[in-house]
């Protein structure tokens, strides 16, 4: 083989090589645009797919990943697994970022999910008995929140009522000694055969089967100030992609979609 030929075989092989890291990428920008999100599946996940379509008329392709927990959304992000997540309120995320010293972002808000407490045993709250077992998250913002709506009805007296942050140290009063037991807000809606009253986020809730409109026997108002947001890193929040994500979610068409899809159990914050 002469040194002309060699240097053929070798450009070509090059070529070769880059054409198939090309397609293996989905093909030039293609692969560059790809958005891999995670969420819950109710109603986080729901609504994302209303949005994929308008982010590929945009040249993005977004995954999406869907988790059960409230946890892993985030880790998965500060791993860069994933670009983004859309799941979490923001006293959540500040207690994420303050407890393992991390600096998650918020992108935008997006909806806001009235947070409610169910029952299978009683038809109105005022039949709550005393001595009476209630199930509630056991994370921060959600435990807080929680309790805020029991004081909100006076089911309990916390030490400030509009502290986001209180404990069930807080509590100043609980009249009715109600048992307060805490456990991993995805498993709420299973304690609901044992207990008298459980507080369940919005999300598990509706996958559960329960409408907060109609079965709440207590539920935030629409004055709430946990609004879900989308958030990522510091270094991508202002990716082009996450951005077209962002002016997706809060667009008039996903409006329009949360307002006739969840009929008031998902409430549009823009």
């Amino acid at each position: 083989m002469t040194k002309m030929h060699k240097f053929i075989a070798i450009f070509s092989a090059l070529l070769l090589l880059a054409g198939c890291s090309s397609s293996s990428n989905g093909g030039g920008d293609a692969g560059s645009q790809k958005l891999v999100v995670a969420a819950t599946a109710v109603p986080h996940a729901e609504i994302l797919k209303q949005v994929k379509p308008i982010l590929a008329k945009e040249g993005v392709d977004l995954e999406i990943k869907v988790f059960a927990d409230y946890v892993q959304p985030n880790v998965q992000v500060l791993e860069k697994s994933v670009d983004a997540n859309y799941f979490q309120t923001k006293p959540y995320l500040d207690a994420f970022n303050r407890e393992r010293g991390t600096n998650l972002t918020i992108v935008t808000g997006v909806h806001i999910e009235p947070f409610g407490a169910y029952s299978r045993k009683i038809k109105s709250i005022d039949q709550l008995p005393d001595g009476a077992t209630v199930t509630l998250p056991n994370d921060p913002s959600n435990n807080s929140r929680a309790l805020l709506l029991l004081a909100k009805h006076g089911l309990i007296t916390l030490k400030d009522p509009s502290n986001e942050l209180s404990t069930q140290k807080d509590i100043t009063a609980n009249p009715k000694h109600l048992k307060l037991r805490e456990l991993e807000a995805a498993m709420l809606p299973r304690t609901l055969d044992e207990v008298d009253l459980a507080l369940i986020n919005t999300n598990y809730a509706l996958a559960a089967g329960l409408s907060p409109t109609k079965d709440a026997l207590l539920i935030e108002d629409k004055d709430s100030p946990y609004v879900n947001y989308l958030v990522a890193r510091p270094d991508n929040k202002d990716d082009p992609r996450i951005q077209k994500l962002a002016k997706a979610l809060t667009s008039p068409e996903i409006k329009a979609f949360i307002e006739q899809k969840y009929q008031g159990a998902v409430l549009p914050a823009f």
